[in-house]
């Protein structure tokens, strides 16, 4: 056993310190390798950073009630006098005598991107005077918060910068309103900062929505007094409502897209690993046909089959792992932190959120690297192997 591993060190560090010698073939596996890497790390970040923008939105200590059945705000609705009745059930933290609650309004408007100049669907959320208590981690970071009772708008970060006509001092025209940008606000990335934020009164007026609205959502006393205000509010026979924690919310928003995205990412990787695996052989049997009469000699030596397989291998893995660190370098230079935006089919209204290139999808590039390496070197180490050792050396 001793032997065999000594002569398996031997073949494979001769095989890896050789490889600058080969470099134009083994630059072919390196690059493809490279660039399934940077696709596969890529489109991944996508879903991260969209499930991430989802999942910093939602606080275990907020909740969001809904008419019973709705599956997002759109399909939601409450009328004026069980949004008041929402807000006196117990678990609710309160400012003095004022529910920290905000009925809120959700319509869509169409504005133009920046970067394309086609139309996109914004979301524009009517709040109340209350709903920066509720939402503790907004705030303005440029203007002013808008005075309510007027056509005055805050937009989020990510909205100021995806759309146009949505900076400090811009106006926007929807129906028969124009509405004046007097601020801008961030929220910890979540999905608000995608939305435009305007008094929930004047929106009313405005789309003609009489005194009704869409959602509640309400900041609890703590987390666990979610199951009395959820139990009180369910069991109630003036109600027809449901209600879910917000992080549960927003994780239900963000699945449905995050699942489709991952799999168009790993069935794009399965493919691109294909011509890349190919790469790999066609590397390697190239590798092995120059050295044929080196790996015939070492096995007049004495060096066995196994070791020359394994060697091979090992080079081929080499490469991968090669080719894996480029290409995910080459996306996290590339598209972290990138900002984009995309549809959220559950309220078909736009996400405005960055790419995510983490460690996790790092390590799965450069996993998924070494087994196109791996799956390239293997009929390559086995040709090795069982090359005729008369004829290999004879060969000039």
């Amino acid at each position: 056993m001793f032997n065999w591993i000594v002569q398996v060190v031997a073949v494979t560090a001769l095989n890896i310190r050789t490889i600058p010698q080969r470099l134009g073939s083994s630059g072919v596996a390196i690059v493809g390798i490279a660039g399934v890497v940077v696709v596969f790390v890529s489109v991944l970040s996508i879903a991260q950073g969209f499930t991430a923008a989802m999942r910093d939105s939602g606080s275990p200590t907020r909740a969001i009630v809904m008419r019973s059945g709705a599956d997002s705000e759109m399909t939601s609705g409450l009328g004026g006098t069980e949004v008041d009745l929402i807000k006196q059930a117990p678990g609710i933290r309160r400012d003095g005598q004022t529910a920290v609650a905000s009925g809120e309004l959700f319509v869509i408007i169409d504005l133009p991107k920046r970067s394309t100049e086609s139309a996109a669907n914004v979301p524009m959320r009517g709040i109340e005077p209350v709903s920066l208590q509720v939402r503790e981690e907004a705030r303005i970071i440029e203007g002013r918060m808008f005075e309510f009772g007027t056509n005055e708008i805050v937009v989020g970060r990510g909205a100021s910068v995806q759309f146009a006509g949505l900076e400090l001092g811009g106006e926007v025209r929807s129906g028969q309103n124009t509405w004046r940008v007097v601020g801008i606000f961030e929220a910890n990335g979540g999905v608000s900062e995608t939305e435009i934020w305007v008094d929930a009164r004047v929106l009313q007026g405005a789309y003609r929505r009489g005194n009704s609205y869409q959602t509640v959502l309400v900041r609890l006393d703590a987390s666990d007094t979610f199951e009395v205000f959820r139990d009180w509010l369910t069991s109630n026979p003036q109600l027809n409502v449901q209600v879910r924690r917000e992080t549960e919310y927003y994780a239900q928003q963000s699945r449905a897209l995050s699942g489709l995205i991952q799999g168009v990412g790993f069935v794009i990787a399965f493919l691109m690993g294909i011509g890349a695996v190919f790469g790999a052989i066609l590397t390697m049997y190239t590798a092995v046909s120059t050295r044929s009469r080196e790996i015939a000699t070492l096995r007049a030596l004495g060096f066995n089959a196994t070791a020359v397989v394994v060697s091979v291998l090992a080079e081929s893995v080499v490469l991968g792992a090669i080719g894996g660190a480029i290409g995910g370098v080459g996306a996290y230079l590339a598209f972290n932190g990138y900002q984009t935006s995309t549809m959220n089919f559950q309220t078909f209204s736009q996400v405005a959120f960055a790419f995510q290139v983490t460690p996790t999808l790092l390590v799965t590039g450069l996993i998924y690297a070494l087994l196109m390496g791996l799956v390239g070197g293997l009929f390559p180490a086995v040709r090795a192997a069982r090359l005729p050792i008369p004829s290999a050396l004879r060969e000039l």
